[in-house]
């Protein structure tokens, strides 16, 4: 739970774009959009396998190397 202390000689404006920053460090905006709308089980596991095989095909691409499960 992000949460800050504002001082007295501190300006809002300063304390806010310090929150703003606290909360995109700790990715809470990040994790709401991901969970705005019910994503059925099928549809994340095909997402996974879409981006594996984009990770996969980008790699052959640079030149091979390890691929690690």
């Amino acid at each position: 739970m992000a949460h800050i202390v504002i001082d007295d000689n501190e300006s809002l404006e300063k304390a806010i774009k310090r929150f703003k920053r606290m909360i995109e460090k700790e990715g809470i905006i990040r994790e709401f959009k991901k969970r705005e709308y019910y994503e059925k089980p099928s549809t994340i596991l095909n997402r996974k396998k879409k981006s594996f095989q984009r990770k996969l095909l980008k790699r052959s691409r640079r030149g091979g190397g390890r691929i690690e499960y």
